[in-house]
């Protein structure tokens, strides 16, 4: 069978074409514009492919609830353009196949849950930091949904005693991705992340934010390994860091093989930055079961 994929980021949409083993026959991106320009051009992409079933995995919010009047719709984005826009009822009118839907990072977190690095675990996260901070969190096998979806990257965070950074998020100063996502290290620091690399200072508060609402998700949610990845995270030296911070904050607390081997807890991605497609053509494949 051949699936469909689409990764709906705030910045690019990723399209595809798989197998049911996960296997990418081809993939494109385009940037993000305007739904009237962008929406086109991904039917125009899938509809000579034979695809028996497409998943998206969106930039949010967006409403999962299949009893709700606005099912599929993207919500109250700070991308204006996309309001209160039904993408899943658009797409579907024009490709007449099933479509699984989900959020762009839950797809992550159930491509890695399903071919990555927590294949076979009941609990997992996945967290992307980059241009935004996204949490998907894979719980008794599948991705969690509740009154929405989780919305993690904004959890807040104890902000530290040397930061004066006002924070890069319109809605909360003190909220992860406010301090921590990639456009927030370069609105702190004057520069882009990719370009501070060997400045320490930069990757020891990037890990103390971090650090913070790991253990807020350890806590509460309890995974048995948490997978970060996005741009930021290519800065490998970032994750002894974290994990250093991480037992520091729990304290002896919790006590667990997992937080013993903490090396292997707290890990990066293992799909080489495939796993929200590849998620999303699992959401396919579920969707058509």
């Amino acid at each position: 069978m051949l699936f469909g994929a689409l990764e709906a980021g705030g910045t690019k949409m990723v399209m595809a074409t798989g197998n049911e083993n996960g296997e990418i026959y081809e993939q494109v991106s385009i940037p993000t514009e305007s739904p009237e320009v962008t929406i086109p051009r991904i039917i125009d992409y899938f509809k000579d492919k034979e695809i028996t079933a497409l998943g998206i995995g969106s930039f949010g919010p967006i409403d999962l609830d299949k009893n709700s009047d606005t099912y599929g719709y993207i919500t109250s984005t700070p991308k204006l353009a996309w309001a209160n826009y039904d993408l899943v009822g658009t797409i579907k009118k024009a490709l007449q196949v099933p479509i699984g839907f989900d959020t762009d990072v839950n797809g992550s977190a159930l491509g890695e849950a399903t071919w990555g690095s927590t294949k076979g675990l009941p609990t997992s996260i996945y967290i992307t930091i980059g241009t935004g901070v996204g949490v998907g969190v894979f719980q008794n096998g599948a991705p969690l949904h509740g009154m929405l979806h989780p919305e993690a990257g904004h959890v807040l965070l104890s902000r530290h005693p040397e930061d004066t950074f006002a924070g890069s998020c319109p809605y909360h100063p003190n909220c992860l991705e406010s301090l921590a996502a990639g456009p927030a290290i370069e609105k702190r620091w004057g520069k882009k992340a990719i370009d501070l690399k060997d400045n320490t200072k930069v990757w020891e508060l990037e890990a103390y934010y971090i650090a913070q609402a790991l253990v807020g998700y350890i806590l509460t949610l309890s995974p048995h390994r948490i997978v970060l990845g996005g741009g930021v995270m290519h800065q490998e030296q970032l994750f002894p860091l974290i994990r250093t911070q991480v037992k520091d904050l729990l304290n002896g607390y919790i006590k667990t093989p997992q937080i013993e081997d903490i090396d292997t807890y707290i890990v990066p991605a293992a799909l080489k930055d495939n796993q929200g497609i590849m998620g999303c053509i699992q959401l396919a494949k579920l969707e058509l079961r």
